[in-house]
């Protein structure tokens, strides 16, 4: 099976939906083995969360994760109402709701990692 860009698609957005998919694949990995696995109780209390955060590629792991599971699931479901075929007005509207709400999401998100690497343990 060959993965192309959909009509409606330019080759960077189909390219950035390929590429956050396999980098999700790798930080997921990571994500899962520190947090639950190497975790006794296979889950960080609060206290070593905050100390977790309080390394910078830790916090730079984190956020590039969230990033890309926003950016990798809106150009997802872009894709699927791609396949609607809507028109290019629609389409255009689609763009810049989602780009905004992506925005806000990731925005809030870093927000969330800082206010917890802020907390002392």
């Amino acid at each position: 099976m060959q993965s192309t860009p959909k009509s409606g698609e330019n080759f960077w957005l189909w390219f950035l939906k390929i590429a956050s998919g396999i980098l999700i694949l790798f930080i997921l990995a990571i994500h899962l083995t520190v947090n639950h696995f190497t975790a006794p109780n296979g889950l960080l209390s609060h206290r070593e969360v905050v100390a977790y955060f309080q390394n910078p590629l830790v916090l730079f792991m984190e956020g590039l994760f969230l990033l890309l599971l926003v950016i990798h699931s809106l150009l997802g479901l872009r894709g699927i109402i791609l396949d609607l075929n809507p028109p290019e007005s629609t389409r255009r509207l689609i763009d810049i709701i989602f780009l905004v709400v992506g925005t806000i999401v990731s925005l809030y998100g870093w927000w969330l990692l800082f206010a917890v690497r802020s907390l002392t343990s």
